[in-house]
């Protein structure tokens, strides 16, 4: 009896690890720019190919494509909050937000918001 209870034991810790393995891998395949929009509530406003509340990650590429002011424009737009340019419904400051994060989603943006 004690085999089987350890026996069990030690498969959830192994389901476990190998649930977390398979997480972080997955972290590491999306691209540094949708991590950190994920985790700075970007996505509750925004996804990479529909309109949400905002645009999505691809229109704003498509919009801002050959600008070479899109990215000092975009970041301060991130961090400075603003409205207009999409309609009536305004974007929030994000400034707690640390200015390399908000250039790194604004190069993924830029760049198609690509994802692995």
């Amino acid at each position: 009896m004690k085999r089987g209870v350890a026996f069990v034991a030690a498969m959830l810790t192994v389901t476990a690890w190998v649930g977390a393995f398979a997480s972080s891998a997955r972290a590491a395949d999306a691209p540094r720019g949708q991590i950190v929009a994920n985790s700075n509530a970007c996505m509750g406003c925004h996804a990479v190919d529909r309109k949400l509340v905002g645009p999505s990650f691809q229109q704003i590429a498509a919009k801002y494509k050959g600008d070479a002011q899109a990215p000092a424009k975009l970041t301060r737009k991130v961090k400075e909050g603003g409205s207009g340019v999409w309609g009536m419904i305004p974007m929030p400051a994000h400034q707690s937000m640390s200015d390399a994060d908000i250039r790194t989603v604004v190069d993924w943006v830029l760049a198609g918001a690509p994802s692995k």
